[in-house]
Formats: structure tokens, C-alpha cells, sequence
């Protein structure tokens, strides 16, 4: 569970900022990222961000390193006023990207070589990959706030998600933590267990997945099939592909068999925007606080 004396440290870590870091041209420069693409060392405050990764643009912006971004891919929707482009995560293009003359660049994948593709035309790289933990995602939000020039912030985004998190636990009653939970990914029944990103905000909130006892590979995704999970009877179902796949409560409950389900008797279906649930940034406060809305239903 996350412990107030976390929350009071990333506080205290905010407030005792020193008051030159609103300038951080002359007192954050040179840094050196522990990314996961080594240590990487950012010479000066950049000016020309181009972000390959969508909760990588959504924390720049949390952060307050908006107007430094000068481009990001056509996945990253979130904010709306983010510089969109035609520029590709998943199949990235090294030409397309250098002509933007981006002073960092900041990736979740290093595919096809990417990171030292960049490199080796000078261009900064920070790795940001998907996080597996909560403490993970909050490390590369501080990692892009000090790579920015904008530490401090970076600081009070991570403290207030950590209250806000607490906060939002302690609002489901403890007789509700022993529900049983089925995460949705597509209408084929892939679902997440407690051992990846999502699976472990569900942990925190002490449910049981269903998931994690058809997980035989271990691969963290199991494709699951209609009968275990009605037979599995969730108190709570979360729908991650309401966006994708057009999937509600409403048609949950149209399902064979899925009327009789706990979670749809009383009312625990709950639709989530695909993105809020498979990304690691600020907006995870967003999912947590939807679950718990239907986790303290009685």
C-alpha cells in the first residue's frame, strides 16, 4: 500500500526546492538522466522536444514542458493541444524525426534501433519504457521533469498523484476490498493480471483478479473465454476497449450468461477510456478513482 510518509517526503521534496530552479537555464544544467538507455546527459534546457511515446508526451505536459514540444506522434492524443504529427512510435522513420532538428527526443520503445539511430546524428535520446510499477512511472515523470528544466513541478505531479491515489483507496470500505475484479482489454476476453502495470493498481486496492489463475504462460495477458469468466463470477468488471470496441454495460449485460454475473447485478461494470487504461502517466488517477466509484457500491 502506498504510505503517507511517501506522500510527506515527495512534499517536502516540492517545498524545499530551492527558489532558483523557476530559472533552470542557470541552475538545472547539465543533468544526467538514469534512463533506461543508460545515463544520459542533457547539456542545456531543450527548446525542441519530439516525443515518440504517449504517456512520455501526457508527463511533459504534466510537468509543464508543453511549449519545449515541438512535435509528437500521431498515438499521442492527450492533451488535445499537444503539436500532433504523422511521426510513428511504432514504425519509426530516423529522417522524418531528425528534420524536426529536435534537441531531445523521447521514446517507450527502442525499435529498430532507434535510440542510437538519433544518437548517432547527435540527437539527445531519453528511454521511457512502459512501467511495471507505480514507483516506475513515478521515476520517469521526475526523469522528464529534471530533463526539462522543470524538477520541482515534476515533483509536486508525483506528490499529488501519490496523495490523490491514497486518498482513493481509503475511499472503498475495507469490507469491499476482497472483491474479485475481471480487467477487459478487447471483446476476446484478453485481460491483465496482477503482474503487470494495471493488474497492480487493482492489488493496491486488495482485489482478487481472475485472471492471474489462467495465466498458465505467465505472460502477464491471458486470452480468457466467456465460461471462466462467468463461472468465475467478478464482483467488478473493468472495460478497457469502450473506445476501440464500443463495449458498455450495456452490452456486457447483453452477453450470454453475463446477466447473472455479480458485477453486472449491481452495477459494477465500468467502461474506462482504452488509453487512461494502458498508459502510466498522470491519468492513472483518473482510473483508479473510476474503479473505486463502483468498488464501494454495496
Amino acid at each position: 500500500m502506498l504510505r503517507r510518509s511517501l506522500v510527506l517526503v515527495a512534499a517536502l521534496a516540492a517545498v524545499l526546492a530551492p527558489s532558483s530552479a523557476a530559472r533552470p537555464r542557470a541552475a538545472a544544467f547539465p543533468v544526467t538522466i538514469h534512463a533506461a538507455n543508460g545515463d544520459v546527459v542533457i547539456e542545456s534546457r531543450p527548446t525542441r522536444i519530439v516525443s515518440l511515446s504517449p504517456t512520455g508526451t501526457e508527463d511533459l505536459f504534466a510537468v509543464g514542458a508543453g511549449p519545449q514540444v515541438i512535435a509528437v506522434d500521431s498515438d499521442s492524443d492527450y492533451p488535445r493541444s499537444a503539436p500532433h504529427t504523422t511521426l510513428s512510435g511504432y514504425t519509426p522513420n530516423v529522417e522524418a524525426i531528425a528534420g524536426y532538428n529536435p534537441d531531445l527526443v523521447v521514446v517507450s520503445n527502442d525499435i529498430d534501433g532507434i535510440v542510437e539511430s538519433l544518437q548517432k546524428l547527435g540527437v539527445t535520446v531519453l528511454l521511457e519504457p512502459a512501467a511495471n510499477t507505480i514507483a516506475q512511472a513515478y521515476d520517469e515523470i521526475r526523469q522528464l521533469g529534471s530533463a526539462t528544466g522543470h524538477a520541482p513541478l515534476a515533483a509536486k505531479v508525483v506528490s499529488g498523484m501519490e496523495t490523490s491515489l491514497t486518498r482513493i483507496l481509503r475511499s472503498v470500505p475495507k469490507s469491499n476490498r476482497h472483491l474479485s475484479v475481471y480487467d477487459e482489454l478487447d471483446p476476446t476476453y484478453y485481460s491483465a493480471t496482477s503482474s503487470t502495470f494495471i493488474g497492480r493498481i487493482f492489488k493496491l486496492f486488495g482485489f482478487r483478479n481472475i485472471a492471474d489463475a489462467a495465466d498458465t504462460t505467465h505472460s502477464g495477458y491471458p486470452q480468457l473465454n466467456a465460461e471462466y469468466i462467468v463461472s468465475s463470477n467478478p464482483a467488478i468488471i473493468v472495460l478497457a476497449d469502450t473506445v476501440c470496441c464500443g463495449q458498455s454495460a450495456k452490452t456486457v449485460a447483453a452477453r450470454p450468461g453475463w446477466s447473472g454475473i455479480s458485477a453486472v447485478k449491481n452495477g459494477r461494470v465500468v467502461a474506462v477510456n482504452d488509453d487512461v487504461a494502458s498508459r502510466w502517466g498522470p491519468r492513472i488517477v483518473d482510473f483508479a478513482r473510476a474503479v473505486a466509484a463502483v468498488a464501494r457500491k454495496q
